[in-house]
């Protein structure tokens, strides 16, 4: 494996964390604009009972997002196996970093067909409440929040500890 590689698969496996400290009170250039810079996409599989990070779906180049064309209608892609995307978004409070904002985006890829169904409309629509802190997992399947609750916790269990009761009651399964 190249160096390139080996970097490539680093990335792919990283979660993005606080990297600036938009609090710095410098006001200058960028100031009020909307950062990515927090904002990590989970790629949650149920098919294979796996979540994990694929900073490739913040520009819809995750591995399962390519080779296929997409469709906006669902029912086109009625064999389509199950995924979501979850745009993750870090805070910091008082007790350090957190899962501020976590809203879950379905997406059915059918690799026979090479067809594929996402709403952008409602990918676009969940970064931005993640942005703000929203969590929106209600629509996701239990099987897939359960998933989606271990990865947050095993990828770091006190950013999890210092997470919102609502996101932990939301990914708790009945």
């Amino acid at each position: 494996m190249s160096s390139d590689q080996s970097s490539d698969k680093r990335k792919k496996n990283s979660f993005t964390i606080i990297k600036d400290d938009s609090t710095d009170g410098h006001g200058g250039y960028g100031a009020g604009t909307i950062s990515l810079e927090n904002m990590s996409p989970v790629i949650v599989d149920p098919n294979e009972n796996k979540a994990y990070v694929d900073m490739g779906a913040m520009h819809a180049r995750s591995e399962i997002e390519r080779r296929v064309k997409w469709i906006p209608e669902r029912d086109e892609v009625p064999n389509g196996k199950l995924y979501w995307i979850v745009w993750v978004n870090v805070e910091r409070g008082e007790n350090g970093p957190y899962y501020g904002g976590v809203a879950g985006s379905e997406i059915r890829v059918d690799r026979e067909i090479k067809r594929a169904y996402k709403s952008m409309a409602q990918h676009v629509t969940h970064m931005e409440k993640s942005l703000k802190g929203k969590i929106i997992v209600e629509h996701m399947d239990e099987h897939s929040k359960k998933l989606l609750k271990e990865f947050l916790v095993e990828f770091n269990e006190d950013m999890w500890n210092n997470s919102t009761d609502e996101l932990k009651d939301a990914l708790s399964i009945k």
